[in-house]
């Protein structure tokens, strides 16, 4: 068998542009990147500006706020704490070892709350080693449409930079990607698209056998995620009833609204959204007072919920109003599930054009 050489330590600074996160290059560069804070002019410091010292300035906000911090939703809390927990208690299993599974509708934060808890593990294991550069603790995959038992390796094996000649079989790949783990220290692996197993078809549930063999090969804790697992049928039969004894699973919701204390975690969501803004003359506090407003624009989900307030302040930074208000929001586009459930949800407003977005 010809092993491919292991992964030299990361130096590049480009991010491969196909889904770059699925790379040992492009997940490092996602652990390293921490969005900072750009600094607000004076009034007297934009005077002095020049035309085209203005528009870097402007661009460079804009840039901020397209990549807004990220807040740390009630789901990320128990994903990052319950998967801490299981990584101590798994480091001496040999065999049989705890894992999570986040579950959830699209838009709740799920893919989120994954790659902020790699993220975090990460930075941990670096600050425990900070001198060995070949340490790679973390791999994040996605499970391909309709994937193969080789289709599945194969994603582990891109990560890791690892490339075979087209005759190469599954046995071949997965030994190099198991060797390649141990070298770099692998101890969490992170799933995501789950849903894309069905265990109903041949190669679905040969392709689940598969995760699992890798999850026997490989001393690590694994999480996955996907859209609502529970009805997909991973639980099911033999395969899921073992899946089932040895996962956690982690329902993401949308945000709820109906009590006061499901008002004020939202109201606290929305406000520390607003505290990262960075624009000269919008009022604190402004957009936690429309936040029933903006609950039922987004029905709670926090993907809609970061789109339309990103949207509301590149759009300020371009009209030059330098705030948001409740008609720039009107003009950010959401998704469809969410303009459907606002339609079927929102309290009766005076009907009103929306600006159209250029």
């Amino acid at each position: 068998m010809n092993t491919p050489s292991l992964p030299a330590p990361d130096t590049a600074a480009e991010v491969p542009p196909d889904n770059p996160l699925t790379t040992k290059e492009g997940w490092r560069h996602f652990v390293g990147h921490e969005p900072v804070p750009p600094r607000l002019l004076t009034a007297a410091e934009q005077a002095a500006l020049s035309p085209r010292e203005r528009m870097r300035e402007d661009e460079r906000r804009r840039e901020y706020h397209a990549d807004l911090p990220m807040v740390n939703t009630p789901v990320i809390r128990k994903v990052t704490a319950t998967s801490r927990l299981l990584i101590q208690l798994n480091r001496n299993q040999i065999s049989a070892r705890r894992g999570v599974i986040l579950s959830g509708a699209s838009g709740t934060g799920k893919t989120t709350a994954l790659t902020q808890l790699g993220r975090a593990h990460e930075l941990a294991v670096r600050r425990r080693h900070p001198r060995d550069a070949n340490r790679l603790p973390v791999v994040y995959v996605t499970v391909p449409p309709a994937a193969t038992p080789k289709m599945l390796a194969m994603e582990f094996a891109r990560f890791f930079g690892l490339t075979f000649p087209s005759r190469a079989n599954i046995t071949d790949i997965v030994d190099a990607v198991c060797a390649t783990a141990a070298h770099v220290h692998v101890d969490l692996v992170l799933v995501d698209e789950i849903h894309n197993l069905t265990l109903t078809t041949r190669s679905g549930a040969e392709a689940s056998d598969q995760l699992k063999y890798f999850a026997e090969r490989l001393p690590a804790t694994f999480a996955y995620a996907g859209i609502d697992i529970e009805s997909k049928g991973l639980f099911a039969g033999t395969r899921g009833r073992q899946i089932a004894g040895r996962f956690v699973v982690i329902s993401a919701a949308p945000f709820a609204h109906a009590t006061a204390e499901d008002q004020d975690a939202w109201r606290a969501l929305v406000g520390t959204l607003e505290s990262t803004l960075r624009l000269h003359h919008h009022a604190l506090g402004t957009l936690a007072g429309l936040s029933e407003y903006l609950f039922h624009r987004t029905s709670g989900m926090i993907g809609s919920l970061s789109q339309l307030i990103r949207g509301a302040a590149v759009l300020a930074i371009e009209d030059e109003s330098e705030r948001i208000t409740e008609d720039l929001l009107e003009a950010v586009p959401v998704d469809y599930a969410a303009e459907q459930s606002e339609q079927r949800t929102a309290p009766a407003r005076p009907a009103r054009k929306r600006r159209r977005v250029a």
